[in-house]
């Protein structure tokens, strides 16, 4: 990277790093159960819901105990059920029709990240009507207060729930964009473990790894405080302690319980301190290509580790000895090596590969441009990395011939 886009970046994320103290940043109310969504909805005067969820949610019939609960309080609810794995702006105007159709005046995201963003994004059309998403792209573009919006994880990963963030796609050129505001903070995050108890296990594997990658991202960046680096902590102990119980027994409640309590202290950690080019590139990814983005993040997350080298291997130690992976003698180098091993075994265990048939060798400029522009300057990254230099992830990534051909061989 040039110099003066260094001198620049690093500026810009020195002075956010600063001004961290002084921002109205708040963690969401935590409820344990749906059953406790109609008091909430009461005491504030409330009685007409949007829920938005995802037509695999709504098959599972997993909003049915949410819509009883509602039905029994007399409470107003009209379901959106449409929105795709990466949230359009089309789901997002069609959500908002029905929100203003029906004079809704809460909204309950349901599901995975890509539910509770397209939930954020209807908050904030609902707020500024004749402002579009594109227009709000970037950081503190929002500025109204949202309608009361709650958020019900049906994954343990996203860590949404917690977020100021929310990433759309853009319908017509698939373009994926985010869009940042401390309004777009749900004001209560619902952390129900019987609502992921259906959840896959290849769904359980790849949202557990968003959430690690979250962690991670959030710990070795630039503009942690005591505070995320707790919260990153405990999330990777959470995820190595459980993960792998989740995803051989989704039966397990309190695996359940305690991956959902690790991706919310891994969304706290990264709302403050933010990710890295690991979220960069799987944006990109998946904006392109619809690629779910734990499964994204998962497939990318060793390779951007030691992309990032020596300069992260000191704190990459300290993650390995939460994990319970080496003790406080072992060295940093060696500490290193041996979590980015962890995170490889979790992968081969759960069947994540290391490349993206999808991606195509002629879309990788295009691609590391987008990366480029979402991660640098906000993006308080261990080491910076222009779109020429992000293009090297890509190519990295891009599936063998011989893979192909064996993909083929297979279906």
């Amino acid at each position: 990277m040039y110099t003066i886009k260094k001198i620049y970046c690093r500026t810009f994320q020195t002075a956010f790093k600063l001004a961290l103290p002084f921002l109205p940043y708040q963690k969401p109310k935590i409820a344990g159960s749906v059953k406790a969504i109609p008091d909430i909805l009461t005491d504030k005067g409330l009685s007409r819901v949007l829920i938005i969820t995802d037509p695999g949610i709504k098959k599972l019939g997993l909003t049915e105990r949410l819509e009883r609960t509602l039905n029994r309080a007399g409470i107003f609810y009209c379901l959106y059920d449409k929105t795709v794995a990466n949230p359009t702006t089309d789901n997002v105007a069609e959500a908002l029709a029905l929100y203003e159709t029906h004079d809704c005046d809460a909204i309950i995201g349901f599901g995975g990240g890509s539910s509770m963003d397209c939930a954020k994004a209807v908050g904030a059309r609902a707020v500024k009507p004749k402002q579009s998403l594109a227009k709000m792209k970037g950081i503190l573009k929002v500025h109204k207060r949202l309608p009361l919006l709650i958020a019900i994880p049906t994954t343990a990963g996203t860590g949404s729930e917690t977020t100021l963030a929310a990433v759309i796609t853009d319908a017509e050129t698939r373009h994926k964009y985010p869009i940042n505001d401390f309004s777009l903070i749900p004001r209560y995050a619902v952390l129900d473990p019987k609502v992921t108890l259906s959840l896959p296990p290849f769904l359980t594997a790849t949202t557990g790894l968003d959430a690690l990658t979250h962690a991670v991202e959030a710990y070795i960046g630039n503009s942690t405080t005591h505070g995320t680096r707790q919260d990153a902590l405990t999330a990777v102990r959470l995820i190595f302690e459980n993960l792998e119980t989740a995803y051989r027994d989704g039966q397990n409640l309190e695996a359940r319980k305690q991956m959902l309590r690790a991706a919310f202290f891994a969304g706290c950690a990264f709302t403050k301190s933010y990710v890295g080019y690991v979220h960069a590139v799987a944006h990109s990814l998946g904006g392109q290509y619809n690629i779910p983005h734990g499964l994204a993040n998962a497939v990318l997350l060793p390779f951007v580790l030691e992309a990032y080298g020596p300069v992260i291997h000191k704190k990459l130690h300290r993650l390995a000895m939460e994990a319970g992976l080496v003790d406080k003698s072992t060295p940093h180098e060696e500490a290193a090596r041996r979590f980015i091993e962890a995170i490889r075994e979790f992968k081969k265990k759960f069947a994540i590969g290391d490349t993206f048939p999808e991606l195509l060798e002629e879309d990788i400029p295009r691609l590391a441009r987008y990366a480029d522009k979402e991660a640098n300057p906000l993006y308080p990254v261990p080491v910076l990395m222009n779109a020429r230099e992000l293009e090297e992830l890509y190519r990295a990534r891009l599936a063998s011939p011989a893979s192909e051909s064996r993909s083929a061989n297979c279906s």
